[in-house]
This record gives C-alpha cells, sequence and structure tokens, in this order.
C-alpha cells in the first residue's frame, strides 16, 4: 500500500479527543485519524453508490404520477416554498 503524508490541523479538543480515543483503542494517533478517514469516505461513497443506483430509473413521469397520489390538502405551516424560490419556480 503507497502512503501519502498530509499536515493536518485540528482544534486542540478535536486533537486531544483524538487522542484519547486512539490510546483507549490501543493505537496511535495517526492510525486512529487514518481509519476515521476511511470509514467516513467509505460511509460517503457507499451512500452516494445507493442514490444513485435508486435514481437510475428516475424519470420525470414517474415522479409526476407519485406526486399525483400525494392527498391535495393545505401546506403545513413551515413547509411551504420561500418567496424566493417560489418566483424562479414558476
Amino acid at each position: 500500500m503507497s502512503k501519502a503524508t498530509y499536515p493536518l490541523k485540528l482544534p486542540a479538543s478535536v486533537k486531544d479527543a483524538a487522542a484519547r480515543l486512539a490510546k483507549s483503542d490501543g493505537v496511535s494517533l495517526n492510525q486512529w485519524i487514518a481509519s476515521a478517514v476511511a470509514q467516513k469516505v467509505g460511509a460517503v461513497e457507499t451512500a452516494a453508490e445507493f442514490l444513485r443506483t435508486r435514481a437510475a430509473g428516475a424519470t420525470e413521469s414517474g415522479l409526476a404520477a407519485f406526486l399525483e397520489t400525494v392527498a391535495s390538502r393545505p401546506v403545513d405551516t413551515g413547509d411551504e416554498i420561500p418567496e424566493q424560490l417560489r418566483r424562479r419556480v414558476k
């Protein structure tokens, strides 16, 4: 496995917490941070792939058909489309 270095600047409180967690896991701070970054990368890439897969068959007509199944009723307070966006949609 090739390795690359990256100078990382963390707030002291985050570094202290990470160091504490690394110590409790019995690994170096570097190993703990590398593992945490790898976990985050995996989670983001998995979510992105899931959403791409789910959206692959989406069509405008399918969305319109789905929206037709929604009951017609007044919008709940707080769920209104903001005025500046409403002007762009029309």
